[in-house]
């Protein structure tokens, strides 16, 4: 078991090294620097052997016209048997490592210096090209030899005489080209050596800042740092850092948010606690207490565990709406009915304090929402504005909507929220008249859950307002639920 673990292991650490970027530079520089060096040796000994074989050409060509015109000058083409002629061809043959046949004008060899096709017939493609006066060249690298044709002319007449055919061995410039083969060889193997330990130290070199990358982010692990983290060798490392940087801000935050929740729900929840046990501690501390001090406590105790229920209810109310895989009950509803009903239910608790509450409707208005979460955060709006309204004040609701949305606008007359402590009022547990909250009651969850609300449904809410003056709360949320 323990060795097919290992091998497993060593098997995904292959796979990762052919992943890595650190990899992938090293080969893309490896072949950057091998493939044109192979190209280039390849090209050079091509380039050589064109060369030497056309220099190797060009200086036969010469030798044989100047040998053709003593062949003609001699009368050579008449009798073979100058000795002179004899030697030079030898020589020439001899010199070039090839062979020399001198046919006459009835396509017969009557020279070769090979001395084995003597009386032979000749008749080829490249002979009668030489008797309508046109030389050729041939090289065929397989068997390592140039064979030529030049045309033997008489200087009196122009006539074509006859054919000199030679062939020479190119031995030589191919053990050359082996040579230079071989160190070109040497010298690539050379470079190629240079080239892998450069290509191991720039890769190396090149993957050093997202090492850093990974060592900073792996840095959170021991807690989050405290100032923003910059690595800025390259504008991808740069931008992944910005990135991380406000990821690692928005985690500071969502901590924060965490213990700061934590704290205030372990505050709200054992405040009413704590007012509950002093009113029984007194109780249980006192003999013969009176009937009306008895009641008078315990109405007290009770008020206290309706405060403490209507806390816990709140925190349901709002994990429930926090939990991503919570579903919203979509139906068509009449947005117009349901501020009806809500604002029927309000009016009497404004009524108290001489709030009138005015609905105004500009067109009626159907949408695809989840009635019973859209009641709480409309009902959540509407009573916060009569909470922290002024008496004789009002409390304003007005309705409108496009081809994609409807608007819902609760304004109010009230104390107005200091300009300051706007962007905060949908958190948790926040109050803005913290010295007055338990006159007002409520839970400093109300604005929250109404938020979280409108968000799931895809909409938005915005606060406006005037310290002394009063409130606007605009919610913005499509007419069709998009999933």
């Amino acid at each position: 078991m323990f060795e097919i673990t290992s091998v497993v292991k060593k098997s995904i650490n292959k796979v990762k090294i052919f992943r890595s970027l650190k990899f992938r530079f090293f080969i893309i520089i490896m072949l950057i620097g091998i493939i044109p060096s192979a190209i280039t040796r390849q090209c050079i000994l091509l380039n050589y052997e064109d060369r030497a074989v056309s220099v190797r050409t060009s200086d036969v060509m010469n030798q044989c016209r100047i040998l053709a015109n003593h062949l003609v000058s001699a009368g050579y083409m008449v009798n073979t048997s100058i000795d002179t002629i004899n030697g030079e061809l030898e020589q020439l043959s001899n010199l070039y490592d090839g062979r020399v046949l001198i046919i006459d004008g009835n396509f017969k060899i009557i020279k070769d210096t090979y001395a084995i096709s003597e009386t032979k017939t000749v008749i080829s493609e490249e002979v009668i090209k030489a008797f309508n006066g046109e030389s050729s060249t041939n090289y065929d690298d397989v068997n390592q030899y140039i064979e030529m044709t030049i045309p033997i002319v008489a200087t009196d007449t122009d006539q074509v005489a006859g054919v000199m055919l030679t062939s020479v061995s190119t031995d030589s410039i191919v053990d050359s080209i082996e040579i230079l083969r071989r160190k070109a060889l040497i010298l690539e193997i050379t470079m190629a050596l240079f080239i892998f330990a450069i290509a191991l130290s720039v890769s190396s070199l090149l993957v050093q800042p997202f090492a850093r990358v990974t060592k900073a982010i792996n840095g959170v692990r021991e807690g989050f740092e405290q100032q923003d983290i910059s690595i800025p060798d390259y504008t991808e490392t740069e931008s992944i850092m910005d990135a991380f940087n406000q990821l690692l801000s928005r985690m500071k935050i969502l901590d924060n948010s965490r213990q700061e929740f934590v704290a205030n729900v372990s505050h709200e929840l054992k405040t009413p606690l704590a007012s509950m046990k002093v009113l029984a501690d007194s109780l249980i501390t006192q003999e013969e207490v009176p009937a009306e001090l008895y009641r008078e406590f315990m109405v007290d105790i009770a008020e206290e565990i309706d405060r403490e229920n209507e806390i816990i209810t709140d925190l349901l109310s709002l994990v429930k709406m926090d939990k991503t895989s919570g579903k919203l009950n979509i139906e068509t509803v009449n947005i117009n009915e349901l501020l009806e009903l809500i604002l029927k239910r309000l009016r009497p608790i404004a009524k108290k304090n001489n709030i009138e509450i005015v609905f105004e409707s500009v067109r009626p208005v159907i949408a695809e929402v989840d009635q019973v979460k859209l009641a709480l955060a409309f009902s959540n709006l509407v009573e916060n504005a009569v909470k922290y309204n002024r008496k004789n004040g009002w409390v304003r609701v007005m309705l409108d909507a496009d081809h994609q949305f409807f608007t819902l606008e609760v304004s109010d007359s009230g104390i107005g929220i200091p300009e300051q402590e706007q962007e905060h009022v949908f958190e948790r547990f926040y109050r803005v008249d913290k010295s007055h909250s338990k006159e007002i009651g409520g839970t400093g969850l109300g604005l929250a859950i109404t938020r979280n609300a409108i968000l799931m449904h895809r909409g938005a809410v915005k606060v406006t307002s005037v310290e002394g003056e009063g409130t606007t709360f605009t919610v913005k949320i499509p007419l069709t639920y998009i999933a």
